[in-house]
């Protein structure tokens, strides 16, 4: 507990205070889930990298989506893995503020990005005599820019407004991550305006990226439905599935999280939620974008020959 007046030096994660066995299970459960993340987002970054074939501008996007779910899943689940090993887990006020920055920064930029993947699936399917001239590198390099330009100012912001909260309620947080609602309960200072601010950015990044996906979905599906043949529009439309998919998931939890507000949730609501977009959604996207793509799934049977090949050349 801290008194009034006196600045906090660290916070106490609380993570799940489950019985021992269950903590034990979850955490060699959430270090699969983890490593399984890092090897198969490396992989579809390696992947694309190594095969021509996928030199497209979705896949430059794709791969930059890998490398975001590495980046916000590194941020939060190795400190999760901690917390479940200890029962609780101290750390300091620069730490959690600097955790709080980079998972905020990845986790918009996601968003950003995710509008990007939908705008280039717009331009493919509705302007594809266009769509190399649309979508050069510099346009790519741009967009990409955008994004983390985008995310920045949400995070610089929001970073600050919740960071210059006096906290003296307690330095528990009862959560496994320095995130925004277990903050907020341990505020001692007026936080009204604060969180305002924090929510009307949040709508902002969301309400944004949301708009960019469906208006651009709404000219696709437009599109679709112009095709006379059922192969030729399920062929154009399996080109949008796996984002699709990937949309639903990470903008669904998140508008729980943070378009709800603290009214009418719980904050084990909140672990559950949290767990799913940053333990489970980078694990699955792998998944999604190479199970439901033949592209990706011809250029893995590639690299697996030429890894045979190269490993019956050395016996």
């Amino acid at each position: 507990m801290a008194d009034n007046g006196t600045r906090l030096t660290e916070f106490i994660l609380m993570g799940f205070q489950l019985q021992a066995e269950i903590q034990l299970g979850l955490f060699f459960m959430f270090l699969a889930f983890y490593l399984i993340t890092i090897v198969g987002n490396l992989g579809m970054i390696m992947l694309i990298q190594s095969d021509p074939q996928l030199h497209t501008p979705m896949y430059f996007f794709l791969s930059h989506l890998s490398f975001l779910d590495i980046c916000y899943s590194s941020v939060i689940v190795p400190q999760l893995l901690e917390t479940l090993g200890n029962n609780k887990m101290v750390i300091t006020y620069e730490r959690c503020a600097t955790q709080f920055f980079f998972f905020t920064l990845y986790a918009s930029t996601e968003c950003f990005l995710l509008a990007v993947m939908a705008y280039d699936r717009y331009v493919a399917v509705c302007n594809p005599l266009l769509y190399a001239m649309a979508m050069t590198p510099q346009t790519r390099l741009g967009l990409i820019a955008a994004a983390y330009s985008g995310a920045m100012v949400n995070t610089v912001v929001r970073t600050g407004c919740t960071f210059s909260i006096s906290f003296c309620k307690s330095n528990q947080v009862d959560f496994f991550f320095c995130d925004l609602p277990p903050l907020l309960k341990l505020a001692c200072s007026e936080t009204k305006l604060r969180e305002q601010v924090i929510f009307l950015l949040a709508f902002l990044v969301i309400i944004t990226s949301v708009s960019v996906i469906l208006v651009s979905y709404l000219f696709i599906i437009w599109a679709i439905l112009k095709i006379r043949t059922a192969g030729a529009k399920a062929k154009t439309f399996s080109t949008c599935a796996s984002h699709m998919i990937a949309v639903a998931l990470f903008f669904g939890t998140l508008m729980f999280m943070y378009l709800k507000g603290n009214m009418g949730k719980s904050l084990w609501e909140d672990k559950i939620v949290s767990v799913f977009y940053t333990v489970v959604i980078p694990m699955l996207n792998p998944m999604i974008y190479s199970l439901r793509n033949k592209e990706v799934k011809e250029a893995l049977k590639k690299a697996l020959k030429r890894i045979k090949a190269f490993q019956e050349s050395k016996t």
